[in-house]
């Protein structure tokens, strides 16, 4: 696996490999990830979850997405991560390190998988592999992540990779397709000095 101590220094940014899986960053100027970037916004098992805070419904708003996302990258605010397969290249999700505070040490992890991908631990995998870019490369104490109340698909991902659940979280995440409407949201939480989970 490689990485890198301090995005916001670093020539390039980073690259990791492991488990079968090679974690780098989007490319906003290749169609290739332009359209998994898309398919993974529209698909509606990722908006049952999810509403993001940027709306992505065609190619013009996925590039804009995508070149905020590589802007946050160059400032170490977060890194956003295209998971693809070792062996082929081809794109099977995201994982993102975000929200990283360098002053109380902690980030807060999301992801998602392409329809065609699921049921291969793809999320587990990649959400292992950041982990240990961010706690050995970044340098970070915690990491968190939240997902809705019910996503079992997502409890059962955090769990396999060592955070533990830590509570629910009140009105912490938008309602399905709304802004105006709240749901809880499981918290889970990770140390750098947890077990690290054996990959899949």
């Amino acid at each position: 696996m490689t990485g890198i101590r301090d995005p916001r220094t670093a020539p390039h940014p980073p690259e990791i490999h492991g488990h079968g899986l090679t974690l780098r960053p989007w490319d906003p100027e290749s169609a290739t990830d332009v359209d998994a970037w898309l398919r993974g916004h529209l698909d509606p098992e990722f908006r049952r979850w999810n509403t993001p805070i940027r709306t992505i419904t065609d190619t013009a708003s996925a590039v804009e997405s995508l070149e905020a996302k590589a802007a946050d990258g160059a400032t170490g605010r977060a890194m956003t991560f295209c998971v693809a397969d070792a062996g082929d290249g081809t794109v099977l999700g995201q994982i993102s390190v975000n929200a990283i505070d360098r002053v109380l040490s902690n980030a807060v992890v999301g992801y998602w998988v392409l329809p065609e991908a699921r049921g291969r631990h793809i999320a587990t995998r990649s959400l292992l592999l950041a982990a240990r870019w961010a706690y050995d490369e970044v340098g970070l104490h915690r990491l968190e992540l939240g997902h809705a109340l019910g996503h079992g698909g997502s409890c059962r991902v955090a769990e396999r990779c060592g955070f533990r659940y830590e509570g629910t979280v009140r009105g912490a995440m938008w309602e399905e397709g709304r802004r105006d409407a709240f749901r809880d949201v499981h918290l889970h939480g990770r140390l750098a000095t947890d077990p690290e989970p054996e990959a899949p």
